[in-house]
Order: structure tokens, then sequence, then C-alpha cells
């Protein structure tokens, strides 16, 4: 059976197979003379959910931001589907079903919410409808004609990951979508992501929310100084514990 038509468990009588969607192999990225990533090396595979954990400064949003080619200089290999992208520009990758969610969010304030939603073109046929988006995020449905600027924090962070799953992108780089946002907004937030993985999507996100993550993550790599320090499958996060706290401090 090819894995075209496996399911995402394997079928009856046959052990689960990992499908490799990214594979980030001796990753260098730099900001003008400043080297930034010194050799990241880490796989995600189709359906997981990867967190990138570390202190602020380690290198984790450069490392979402040099798979997409969004660095200044990139060097090394990121392989996205099987497809060598290194030497791609953004536009490219992003065509593959590469979505970015960025920290700052970019939401246009001039918009309205649902003109900032309909704003990126789609890429697939993949990508949801605003009847689906709309669903799945009611609260944007409720703003949709509310300009950006007038939009709470957790509805642009909402509004920001809609936007990405309408343009089809099944691989979605999410970089600290909890930070600063009330306790509900949190809890709505990882209820979107846990039906985001339902739905097959594969997920890095970059958190500086450890029990936000842990509560998401199949794995969890950890990034000091640019490198992947530590990795942790979810089943050993208690025997790790121990190392996490003195490499994160949580």
């Amino acid at each position: 059976m090819t894995d075209a038509l496996r399911g995402p468990h394997g079928t009856a009588g046959t052990l689960p197979r990992a499908v490799e969607y990214l594979r980030v192999t001796d990753l260098h990225a730099f900001y003008g003379e400043s080297h930034i990533l010194h050799g990241m090396d880490f796989t995600v595979n189709r359906g997981e959910l990867v967190t990138l954990l570390g202190r602020n400064g380690a290198g984790r949003t450069t490392t979402l931001k040099a798979i997409l080619g969004l660095v200044e200089k990139r060097s090394g290999s990121v392989m996205v589907n099987g497809r060598e992208v290194i030497h791609w520009p953004a536009y490219r990758i992003a065509r593959l079903g590469v979505g970015y969610c960025p920290e700052e969010r970019g939401i246009f304030s001039s918009l309205s919410a649902e003109e900032n939603l309909l704003l990126p073109p789609r890429l697939s046929s993949e990508g949801m409808s605003l009847d689906e988006i709309y669903a799945m995020f009611p609260a944007l449905k409720e703003r949709r004609h509310s300009q950006g600027s007038r939009l709470s924090g957790g509805e642009q962070q909402m509004l920001a990951m809609a936007r990405i799953l309408r343009t089809g992108a099944r691989l979605l780089l999410l970089d600290e979508v909890s930070e600063g946002l009330a306790p509900v907004i949190v809890q709505t937030l990882r209820q979107i992501i846990r039906e985001l993985k339902q739905r097959g999507f594969t997920m890095i996100l970059v958190e500086q929310n450890f029990h936000f993550a842990s509560a998401l993550a199949d794995r969890m790599y950890v990034v000091e100084r640019g490198r992947i320090v530590l990795e942790i499958e979810k089943e050993h996060l208690l025997e790790k514990q121990e190392a996490l706290e003195e490499l994160l401090g949580v």
C-alpha cells in the first residue's frame, strides 16, 4: 500500500508509518553580519505538531523565517514535502502549502476583518471556505465588518491564523500565538489548534508559554544559540523535566 492510500495511523494489521513533511539540515541564517542560526537540524512528520522552545533570542522565530526564505541569507538544506527549497524565494515556498503566522500578526488596520481574510490568494483547492473559517472562528464572523484596528488582540490573532487557512496551506508556522492574550482566549486557541491537528494539518509552534505548548505538542525541540540542544517526545516529558527547567527556567 502506498503512502497516499495509507491512513494517518496505518491500516489494520500494519504499524503506523511516519511520513516526513519537513526536514531541516545544517540550517544557518544571517541578518546582515549577524549569524543567528548555527546549524539547525530537525524533522516534522505529516500531521505532527512540533514546538520550538527556548529563551528569547535563541533563534526560534528566525528558524520559521528561514524555512520560508524570509531572512537575508541562509544556507544548509530545507526539504518541504520532498523538495529542496533552500534557494527558492518565499513566494515559491508558500505555493508548496507553507503558511506563516507571524508574532506581530500583520493585520491591515484600515481593512475590515473579512477584507483582511480575503486578501491573500488561494494557493490550492484545499483552502478553507469562508463558511468553514467562520464555523471554526465564530468571533470573526461577528466582527467581520469591523476594521482591523478595532479588533482585540485575541481577535487579531484568530484572524492571522484564519487568513493562512484560507490559502490552502497545510504546513503552518505559528509564532507565539498565545503571547499577551487573556486565559480564555488562550484556551480557545488551544481548542482550535487541536481541531487543526485532527484535520491533518502539520504545524511548527514557537511558544514562550511552556504549558500551552506541552499540552499540544507531539515532540518538543529546545533551541539554544541557534541550535537544537534537546529533543523530547511527549511521552518522555516527565523524565526530561529537570533538563527542561535548566534550559528554559520554567
